[in-house]
C-alpha cells in the first residue's frame, strides 16, 4: 500500500491563513482535492500553483461542508480518502499508521486518529489500544472508500454541525465499522479552520446552524416529538435570554441568542439550513 492509494480532502472557506500548515503537512506525492466554498479564483490559483500534487475546486457559494466534501468524494478514485479540516496537521507517520491500520483491519468503513490526547497522556502507563466506538470526530476521518457505496456520503441537509455524527450513525445502522487508532496523531488546533477576522460573523453563523442541526438531527435518527422534547429547554432559554440582554444594547450576546432561537424555529417548522455568513 502506497501514498497512490490515497486522495486528501479539505473543504475550505476563508481559511488562507490557516491551509498551508496542513498542506505543508502532506507527503507532495499525495493526491489532494481542495474544495473551496467561494469564488476565489486568486486563492485557486495560488494552491495549484504552489502544490503541484492539489487540485483546488471553487463551489461559487458557500455550500457548507456535508455538501462540498461530497463533490470532492464523487471524484475519488483511490481505496481510500483522509477527510481533513484545515486547521489540522499530519504528523510525521501519520499517514503510514493510518496505511498500517488499513492492513491489519480490512474490514472498516472509517478509522480516525486520537480523539483525546489528555486521554492518552493520563493512562501513559497502557499501551493504547486500536477501539471500535460508534462515532468519531470529523477534523480527520480515513474512509475505505468500497464501503460508501452503499453507504452514501454526507447528508446534504446539513449546512454544519452533526453531519459526520448522522454519517457514523448511518453506518453503524448497516453494521459496518468505526475505529480510533491511538497510535495515529493529527494535531488539530479546533474552531480556527476561518480567519479570526471574521470572529463575530462566525460566531452566530455557528449558534444558528448548532441549533438548527440539533434539532433536524433528532428529527431524522428519533422522531419530531422526541426532538421538540430535547431543543425545548434551550427554545425557551434563548427567549429568556433575548429579553434579558434586551437591557443590555452594547452586548453581543442578544445577537447570538437571536441566531440560536431562528435556527432552532427555522429547523422545527421544516426550513432548510439557510443562513449564510456575510464575511464581504
Amino acid at each position: 500500500m502506497t501514498n497512490k492509494d490515497l486522495t486528501v480532502i479539505i473543504t475550505t472557506f476563508k481559511s488562507e491563513d490557516k491551509i498551508e500548515n496542513c498542506l505543508n503537512s502532506i507527503d507532495s506525492n499525495v493526491k489532494i482535492i481542495v474544495v473551496e466554498n467561494s469564488n476565489n479564483k486568486k486563492f485557486q490559483n495560488y494552491i495549484e500553483n504552489r502544490y503541484k500534487n492539489a487540485e483546488c475546486i471553487l463551489t461559487k457559494e458557500n455550500l457548507g461542508y456535508g455538501r462540498a466534501n461530497n463533490i470532492a468524494l464523487k471524484k475519488v478514485k483511490t481505496r481510500y480518502s483522509l477527510i481533513l479540516n484545515p486547521d489540522t496537521t499530519l504528523s510525521k507517520n501519520s499517514l503510514n499508521n493510518f496505511f498500517s491500520f488499513a492492513e491489519l483491519v480490512k474490514n472498516f468503513a472509517i478509522v480516525a486518529p486520537d480523539q483525546n490526547e489528555s486521554e492518552v497522556k493520563n493512562n501513559k502507563f497502557k499501551e493504547p489500544r486500536i477501539k471500535e466506538v460508534e462515532q468519531v470526530k470529523g477534523f480527520a476521518m480515513f474512509l475505505n472508500m468500497e464501503k460508501f457505496s452503499k453507504i452514501g456520503f454526507f447528508d446534504e441537509n446539513f449546512f454544519l454541525y452533526l453531519e459526520e455524527i448522522d454519517l457514523c450513525k448511518r453506518i453503524k445502522k448497516i453494521n459496518e465499522k468505526i475505529y480510533i487508532e491511538p497510535k495515529i496523531k493529527v494535531f488539530h488546533h479546533g474552531g480556527s479552520s476561518v480567519n479570526k477576522i471574521f470572529f463575530d460573523e462566525i460566531e452566530l453563523t455557528r449558534n444558528w446552524h448548532w441549533m438548527w442541526s440539533l434539532f433536524y438531527f433528532n428529527k431524522k435518527h428519533h422522531n419530531f416529538l422526541s426532538a421538540l422534547i430535547l431543543v425545548f429547554p434551550k427554545l425557551t432559554s434563548s427567549l429568556l435570554k433575548i429579553i434579558f440582554y434586551s437591557f443590555y444594547p452594547k452586548s453581543k450576546k442578544k445577537d447570538i441568542y437571536k441566531k440560536r432561537l431562528s435556527g432552532l424555529t427555522n429547523s422545527i417548522f421544516g426550513k432548510s439550513s439557510w443562513y449564510r455568513p456575510t464575511l464581504d
